[in-house]
């Protein structure tokens, strides 16, 4: 058997993870057994009590999943757990093969899920509601015996004590009292309103004594606020996922439930220090799965704590209380302050500070920052999108309009060659100048604009080695409205990183080419700020 992990933490409210199982069903996630046990660590650092790791014995992957975390992860703070169902009907416990395939697992909790809705039963089960009642009883009882915690999970419970609440309770007494450490009830439909989950968790508490738990799908957007309703109406036990994970719209998201009983509900329910670890985990994790971050999930999106309208910032400026419903800092995330056309002297300020560039008071300075943004936003450029660009024009206007270069472009271009084979070639010149020397480079690439990055380097390595860090990771295009169609207005915005950070750039023009060179000059200027090179003068 598994070997308990220790907490700090008491037994009397669990955080259950089911990423590696629930979570797993989403639409376009695969997990490898590798990528299950990198996001068990990741939970485990974050500090939830229980990861369910999948159902063993019923796909090769998920047995070799168990197999191998047993091996392979020191548990510090979680407990694993292994899914699966009760009994066939008409079988024995002792006797099912999937019921031993949970104990050779060797995971020292075991979830069950069990019917409790009775057409179920009687449909997909296809036995008497009696059966599955002696069915639930039996399972339990006997992975107790065996030294198991056992969880069950009362599937469609809520639909089913809506069409039959004194079978759907007896379902709930039937685990209780077999030994069932906490019943879960589950809406795994997702139909279900936070009032009423209140109401029906309520009841079956009075009516049973059970332990209770509560897992939300999100079909009608409620799951977070569902699994909140179940705990102030009694549940000690919440199942969650990362990100919110999970079969069609997803599950009640890990993240926000366990903000909100931190620090909105005051409960202990991660060991210490590991809420500011929050924002890393849920990143961490999208990465695994391959999806990217939600920019907007609340607590730890990008945008959670991004501010735009002057008047946020001005408010800011004074109090950040005034505008955020918590610290950020308490789930590892940060302020940040977009500037764009709605941008007010508080909001360039506060970037300012962010960014580190002092502008001392001034503000004629700050006002002729604000009216460049307006003006440049006018004409397509976005600047909420593009810190480096921002940061670029920011030390311009400090410089008295001076801009910061550390070359000079004498002209550039870009061929795209048509060939009778149906292949294409492409390759661009640049001319510049660069600490007093004139630079002609020639380079290929896989498009006008790879040729173009490739070109550049050529001509600017040698008297820049910084430039062989950075790597162009991401190319967006948007067409700009615009009166003559294929004449329209173009942005362009280029992320860029060096290794160890990564920003942001944009460039606007009628030509996309000319647009993308603009980003790209923003680019590498940025980019040789960050590695500390004085500009020339």
């Amino acid at each position: 058997m598994t070997e308990t992990a220790t907490s700090e933490l008491d037994d009397s409210f669990h955080v259950f993870d089911t990423t590696l199982r629930d979570g797993a069903q989403r639409e376009g996630i695969n997990l490898t057994v590798a990528d299950k046990l990198a996001i068990a660590r990741h939970l485990d650092d974050f500090g939830v009590g229980f990861i369910e790791g999948g159902w063993p014995g019923a796909n090769p992957r998920d047995t070799e999943f168990f197999a191998r975390a047993q091996q392979e992860i020191d548990f510090k703070h979680a407990q694993l757990v292994a899914f699966g169902a009760t009994r066939r009907a008409g079988a024995k416990a002792s006797e099912d093969p999937q019921v031993k395939a949970l104990l050779d697992s060797g995971a020292g909790v075991v979830t069950l899920v069990a019917k409790s809705h009775d057409r179920h039963v009687e449909l997909a089960l296809r036995t008497t509601l009696d059966e599955n009642l002696a069915m639930v009883g039996d399972t339990v009882s006997f992975l107790k015996d065996q030294g198991r915690r056992v969880f069950v999970d009362c599937e469609h419970f809520f639909d089913g004590y809506r069409a039959n609440p004194e079978y759907a309770k007896a379902v709930v007494r039937a685990a209780s009292e077999a030994g069932a450490d906490v019943v879960v009830l589950c809406d795994t439909n997702g139909g279900m309103l936070p009032a009423q989950v209140q109401a029906v968790v309520s009841t079956v508490l009075a009516d049973t004594g059970a332990r209770l738990g509560i897992h939300a799908q999100d079909d009608t957007g409620c799951a977070v606020a569902n699994t909140l309703a179940a705990v102030d109406a009694g549940a000690t036990h919440v199942q969650c996922t990362a990100n919110g994970y999970g079969e069609r719209v997803g599950n009640a998201n890990l993240f926000p439930v366990v903000a909100a009983l931190e620090l909105k509900y005051g409960k202990k329910v991660l060991p210490e220090g590991r809420l500011r670890e929050m924002t890393r985990i849920s990143h961490a994790i999208a990465e695994v799965v391959n999806l990217t971050p939600s920019t907007h999930q609340p607590y730890v999106g990008v945008s959670a704590f991004a501010h735009k309208a002057g008047l946020h910032a001005s408010a800011i400026k004074v109090d950040p209380d005034l505008y955020q419903h918590i610290d950020p800092e308490l789930v590892g995330n940060t302020m940040r302050m977009l500037v764009s056309d709605m941008a007010g002297r508080a909001s360039v300020e506060l970037k300012g500070k962010e960014l580190g560039v002092d502008l001392g008071g001034d503000r004629e300075l700050v006002g002729r920052v604000v009216e460049r943004v307006k003006e440049r936003e006018l004409r397509g450029y976005t600047y909420e999108a593009a810190d480096a660009s921002f940061e670029l024009l920011l030390r311009t206007e400090v410089q008295g309009g001076k801009p910061l270069r550390y070359f000079e472009t004498e002209s550039w271009r870009a061929i795209v060659e048509d060939r009778p084979d149906g292949t294409h070639a492409n390759e661009a010149t640049v001319k510049l100048w660069a600490k007093g020397e004139r630079i002609v480079a020639t380079a290929e690439g896989n498009g006008p604009v790879n040729a173009l990055d490739r070109a550049l380097r050529v001509a600017l390595e040698k008297i820049y080695p910084q430039l062989a860090k950075l790597d162009l990771v991401d190319y967006k295009v948007r067409i700009l409205e615009g009166v003559h169609g294929t004449e329209s207005t173009t942005r362009v915005l280029i992320s860029t990183t060096d290794g160890t950070g990564e920003w942001s750039t944009v460039g606007v023009a009628e030509n996309v080419i000319a647009a993308s060179w603009q980003a790209l000059e923003d680019a590498y200027t940025y980019g040789l700020l960050r590695a500390g090179v004085q500009p020339a003068e």
